[in-house]
């Protein structure tokens, strides 16, 4: 398999407080990778790191062979490597398709941008049904669907999602996750951040287990599923 992303003794510190400490890990082309852990772990830390939101106080990022480490976050997204931020962050005075629009800020492709769209719509067609309604007045779902498909109109080859799940009703949550396996079967790379850890593993072909701030466990998202010490400490066990 083909290494497409390549983190090495990344740390990142908050004032003289470093949350994350020296982590490493690498994500395979084409796969679904899950970093799971508690609330505070340093999770969504180190994504901020890797798009590029946060500037490490050390360690090396690598995308497809290239050190990213030091580049601005517009560079990085185009790249190819995409976030949806915790909480959606979408702008809810615009229309769903102006937020879509929005997600191709940095491509030029016009007849590419339109066909994006398409893809998304075919993808998540309840967006489709609401293109003109404003994002303010969708559902918790909607908006986090809307989220993921702005994210999509960047044309990402690794997409980052932090805590998409956050929020949301079961049977919503059921929904993401299978929108983050349709995205991953179309080709699409996925590097999930998700304090629902059972859901995460079960997609996962691997994962990585974040505790203060350091990679304490990992292996397939089958195997930690059936680990003990995840279960103990995350899944009820």
């Amino acid at each position: 398999m083909t290494t497409l992303l390549r983190v090495s003794d990344l740390a990142v510190a908050y004032g003289h407080i470093e949350a994350v400490k020296g982590i490493s890990f690498e994500l395979q082309a084409g796969d679904i990778t899950a970093l799971v852990g508690a609330n505070g772990a340093g999770k969504s830390t180190t994504l901020l790191a890797l798009s590029g939101l946060l500037k490490a106080s050390r360690g090396k990022v690598e995308f497809e062979g290239e050190d990213i480490s030091r580049l601005a976050p517009n560079q990085i997204v185009q790249r190819g490597v995409v976030q949806v931020p915790e909480g959606r962050a979408i702008l809810t005075t615009m229309t769903v398709l102006e937020n879509l629009q929005l997600g191709a800020y940095s491509r030029k492709d016009v007849a590419g941008i339109a066909s994006s769209l398409e893809e998304v719509f075919a993808l998540l067609p309840r967006l489709k049904d609401r293109a003109t309604q404003y994002a303010g007045n969708l559902s918790g779902g909607e908006q986090q669907m809307l989220a993921i498909g702005r994210a999509l109109m960047a044309k990402p080859k690794l997409l980052l999602l932090d805590e998409p799940s956050m929020g949301l009703a079961p049977i919503l949550v059921q929904e993401i996750f299978r929108t983050l396996v349709a995205i991953n079967r179309s080709g699409l790379s996925v590097l999930l951040v998700e304090q629902n850890v059972r859901q995460a593993l079960k997609i996962a072909r691997q994962g990585f287990v974040i505790e203060t701030g350091r990679i304490v466990l990992a292996d397939t998202g089958a195997q930690l599923l059936a680990d003990p010490r995840v279960e103990a400490a995350y899944l009820g066990g």
